[in-house]
């Protein structure tokens, strides 16, 4: 599965924010409490319909953007 096919962006869904295959978990929720400290166990037991493939999507979702800022012709 690749990151378009976890991270969906969905115009009426929690603003337009990217999501986490359509549930109403943001990618910045997760980059958040990732940030706070909690340890990906920790997410997935308080999410438990996220997957650990999710998280990661996250990850390289936000490397991407970041990529895109740096370099906009990618």
């Amino acid at each position: 599965m690749s990151i378009s096919d976890r991270i969906t962006l969905e115009p009426g869904k929690r603003g337009g924010r990217p999501c986490i295959r359509g549930l109403r978990i943001t990618v910045y929720d997760v980059l958040a409490m990732s940030a706070e400290g909690m340890s990906e166990t920790e997410i997935l037991e308080d999410f438990p319909e996220l997957e650990s493939a999710d998280l990661l999507a996250c990850l390289a979702y936000a490397a991407r953007q970041e990529q895109i800022e740096l370099h906009p012709s990618l």
